[in-house]
């Protein structure tokens, strides 16, 4: 990293950030293509968990080439300045690699969903076969992560 006095290193704090992000960003590459997914997630233990409908491009890819990149943000705010060059932004960012690994069994299946659920409530929701049976779900395994914290 470039400014390291802006980088974090410390687990728990990639972790807070993690913890508290809204949409993840889920970058991945095929043939000569770069790709980026928002996408609602989940994530514990090092691991980022992701629901899908069955079919569609990101996952055409991910079956192809299963590593990706991601990056997530919180607290961003402009910081405007009376240059226009003097612009700045207050955030706190996570950018991370590893290899996504598609769950074909059915609890592995209810153990990602309420990791998903977890990112953004508290209640314990009923989580039926039947919708489970409808959506593919897979898990990227970080292999590495980086964050970034400028104004905070």
């Amino acid at each position: 990293m470039r400014r390291k006095d802006k980088e974090i290193t410390e687990q728990k704090e990639l972790d807070e950030i993690i913890k508290k992000a809204q949409v993840c960003r889920l970058a991945v590459s095929y043939e000569a293509m770069a790709y980026i997914i928002p996408m609602s997630f989940g994530y514990a233990e090092r691991v980022l968990y992701f629901h899908s409908a069955q079919e569609g491009l990101k996952l055409l890819i991910l079956r192809e080439n299963p590593k990706a990149c991601f990056e997530m943000e919180i607290d961003t705010q402009v910081v405007p300045s009376e240059h226009g060059c003097d612009w700045t932004m207050q955030y706190q960012s996570v950018i991370g690699f590893g290899e996504v690994e598609f769950i074909e069994e059915l609890e592995g299946k209810r153990e990602a969903m309420k990791i998903i659920m977890q990112q953004y409530t508290d209640a314990a929701k009923p989580i039926e076969d039947a919708g489970l049976s409808g959506v593919t779900l897979f898990k990227l395994n970080i292999s590495n992560m980086t964050g970034k914290k400028s104004g905070y």
